[in-house]
């Protein structure tokens, strides 16, 4: 099973772009594992948000394939512990061709990706920066790999 993970805006923070790439390259000896980064939109000033929302949206529709299986990092997601996450996660591997993770922009997605989402994955009940999702969410899902394999990255 592939994996991807898309994101709108670039992850401007050098520290959290270093982490994204370490984990990344990590989840790179489980599983296919790909970042595509969706471009800031340009002129927002004269955007509503729920114009930005519409544009974002239609830049992440043209990425998915009809067969994927969407999830959304939403805060409104089912929460998981990392254990219940490698559980899920072993699953989606026997049961997807290609599972497509997406972090939106800053004022979320619109009717049309939730539309198209199979499902909503919150992190936490904390509120996070993009950027810190963005590293928090490679980690957990480079630590649902380990704990598939049995490895001892992940301590209860």
């Amino acid at each position: 099973m592939k994996t991807e993970l898309i994101m709108v805006g670039k992850t401007a923070d050098k520290h959290f772009a270093a982490g994204i790439k370490d984990y990344t390259e990590r989840i790179g000896h489980y599983m296919p594992f790909g970042i595509t980064t969706l471009p800031d939109l340009k002129n927002t000033k004269s955007l509503s948000q729920e114009q930005q929302k519409e544009r974002e949206g239609e830049q992440i529709l043209r990425l998915v394939q009809p067969s994927d299986t969407v999830v959304l990092l939403d805060e409104h997601g089912q929460e998981f512990r990392s254990v219940e996450l490698a559980a899920w996660l072993q699953r989606k591997q026997q049961q997807a061709r290609r599972l497509v993770f997406v972090i939106g922009g800053p004022y979320g997605f619109s009717p049309a990706v939730y539309d198209r989402a199979n499902e909503k994955l919150s992190l936490s009940r904390l509120t996070f920066s993009h950027q810190m999702v963005r590293l928090v969410f490679t980690e957990q899902l480079y630590r649902a790999c380990t704990i598939i394999k049995g490895e001892p990255y992940h301590h209860e």
